[in-house]
């Protein structure tokens, strides 16, 4: 069996790239974006962004250069605390629904 050149480059390429994707998903970082959260833990971003809002994870807000609400940003370590623990309790008193 002969390959060419061009197909043993084609399939390194293709390789480096997911090599890359891998290593990527992997590396540690000490703050997330909601995006982030989201995807690592197969949620919507809207999902994210409401718990960080409403408390249930721990998240701090950061400068953005668009106007003056900031973005959610979560720590590594809260971050790993939600994926071993879960939320944390809603803050909201319960409302009773008659």
């Amino acid at each position: 069996m002969t390959t060419s050149n061009d197909e043993l480059l084609a399939r390194l390429t293709k390789i480096e790239t997911l090599l890359a994707s891998l290593v990527e998903q992997r590396t540690i970082k000490e703050w997330y974006s909601t995006a982030e959260v989201a995807t690592l833990l197969g949620k919507a971003e809207f999902t994210v962004r409401e718990w960080c809002r409403l408390g249930r994870v721990r998240a701090e807000k950061k400068k953005a250069g668009r106007g003056v609400a900031g973005e959610w940003i979560v720590s590594h370590a809260e971050l790993t605390r939600v994926r071993n623990e879960g939320l944390l309790p809603d803050p909201r008193p319960y409302r009773h629904v008659q």
